[in-house]
């Protein structure tokens, strides 16, 4: 087959089934082969000579840069994400994350961090960038005002993320990078909830686009790894950066990744309906106050989600009416079908408390209106089980939570 996961005119779903199978990394055969190779042999004094003079995917020089397998799966996120020349590959989402800030600043810099990031980016505001002499600034990414009058003249960079972590806002991605780059700071959005089949990141003025792998792509429980994408001088100095601090992953992991991607718009799809299904059954519940799902008609940030995102996925939060931590955790415990646990994405399901609070500095937990009591959330990634089973097992868990 020849590759043709760069034609525009082709669908998502066509893309995704080509993209990074060239010929040459995959032979007579679907998916590239897995080279397990830390030593790259040259055939002779001229060629090692010219080896570290050609820093690019494709050729051969040591471990660290890689080999067909890892190259073939950045090749086919680069396809995924129009406008980007290239990705970088992490060993972890946090390892992305940590990667493109380190790359993009320097100490003194201030960079402007959304105040419902991800809780391992905020953590990198007051560990490891300050222990590097880089401010962290939180804003509200719902408030466009306040978020203008937090840049500075040592701005450098902006960190979103869209919806946000554990409460689900949507902001306006397009007018937060705007902003940025009329301040000439660099615009990077974790974009793991939505992906490239949900959310055309560069497509919407946002300079490095940043995923967790370990979730949708990966798809099955199994694996570990970050991805980065940008155009050609912001990849470049992301390659670089990268490959001084040793990153690299595994080409065994890399094949995982391969091959969860080939199903990744499948699943997501199956995930969304059913997230949504679910999503619209808790909000008649008596037990729930808020449903927190910009999937979700009528639900806060439903009508930016509309605009901007081609697709969604299994993820969303709700909050308990009334009640205490005690109270949600009967409910959790009484689930049967979801386990408890921190990631998401996977093909099965998952619940965690959601406790907002002592991870905002700007942004109101409960939100501003709601009940003060209206304060104890969970969040449901929603898999490949049937929905109404899912449904069974939430509200069994919901007649449990009141049996003391």
């Amino acid at each position: 087959m020849n590759d043709r996961s760069d034609d525009s005119e082709l669908a998502t779903a066509t893309r995704i089934v080509g993209a990074g199978r060239r010929k040459e990394w995959t032979g007579p055969v679907v998916n590239p082969p897995v080279w397990r190779a830390s030593t790259h042999l040259y055939e002779n004094m001229d060629a090692l000579a010219e080896g570290p003079r050609r820093n690019e995917d494709g050729r051969f020089f040591y471990g660290r840069r890689g080999a067909p397998t890892q190259w073939a799966l950045a090749d086919a996120l680069t396809a995924l994400e129009p406008g980007a020349a290239g990705t970088v590959l992490y060993p972890s989402g946090v390892a992305a994350i940590a990667g493109v800030l380190l790359t993009l600043l320097r100490p003194g810099d201030v960079v402007l961090m959304t105040d419902n990031a991800y809780d391992p980016s905020r953590a990198m505001g007051t560990g490891l960038l300050a222990d590097f002499g880089i401010e962290t600034r939180y804003f509200d990414p719902l408030d466009l005002s306040a978020y203008e009058r937090a840049f500075c003249n040592r701005t450098r960079a902006v960190l979103l993320e869209a919806p946000g972590s554990l409460t689900m806002e949507v902001c306006d991605i397009p007018a937060l990078a705007r902003i940025a780059h009329e301040r000439t700071a660099i615009s990077i959005l974790d974009n793991t909830w939505a992906g490239p089949t949900g959310f055309a990141a560069l497509s919407h003025d946002v300079d490095v686009v940043l995923m967790a792998l370990t979730k949708h792509v990966g798809g099955h429980s199994d694996l570990m790894m970050g991805s980065a994408s940008a155009g050609p001088e912001l990849y470049k100095r992301l390659r670089l950066r990268a490959q001084s601090l040793g990153h690299v992953v595994s080409p065994d992991d890399a094949a995982l990744a391969l091959r969860g991607l080939r199903t990744l718009q499948l699943r997501l799809e199956r995930e969304t309906r059913s997230a949504l299904q679910i999503a619209q059954w808790l909000s008649r519940r008596d037990e729930v106050a808020a449903v927190l799902c910009p999937m979700l008609p009528g639900a806060p940030g439903h009508d930016l989600w509309k605009r901007d995102f081609t697709g969604g996925c299994g993820l969303f939060s709700f909050v308990l009416r009334g009640g205490d931590a005690k109270r949600r955790a009967r409910f959790i415990d009484a689930l049967q079908l979801l386990g408890i646990g921190y990631s998401w994405g996977g093909f099965e399901s998952l619940v965690v408390p959601v406790d907002p609070s002592p991870i905002r500095s700007v942004m109101a937990w409960p939100p501003v209106g709601a009940d003060s009591a209206d304060r104890f959330g969970v969040r449901l990634s929603i898999g490949l089980e049937d929905p109404q089973d899912l449904i069974a097992d939430i509200e069994q868990a919901f007649a449990a939570m009141d049996i003391v």
